[in-house]
């Protein structure tokens, strides 16, 4: 039995942030590399400093990138807030 090729490309969510289905299971993560955008955002929640983020990551990703994902992850429940407020009233 032939097996379907997966013909999912990566989708650019940003300049810096990317979700590849072929790369941690299509999480969102910094372009060119496997850095988990939540992993530094769980970061920037716990009050490091992102200069130190910059550094633990060995400079794989900067403040730029950093910034992008911030960003990105106050709009998404502004985008979203309808429909969670609807799931949570379950209409």
């Amino acid at each position: 039995m032939k097996r379907k090729m997966d013909t999912t490309v990566s989708k650019a969510l940003g300049r810096h942030i990317v979700a590849d289905p072929a790369i941690c299971h299509g999480a969102p993560t910094f372009r060119g590399t496997r850095i988990l955008v939540a992993d530094v955002l769980e970061q920037v929640a716990g009050g490091m400093a992102w200069e130190a983020i910059v550094d633990e990551w060995r400079g794989q990703i900067g403040t730029r990138a950093i910034s992008e994902a911030v960003r990105l992850a106050g709009e998404a429940p502004v985008e979203r807030g309808h429909d969670l407020l609807l799931e949570s009233t379950g209409r």
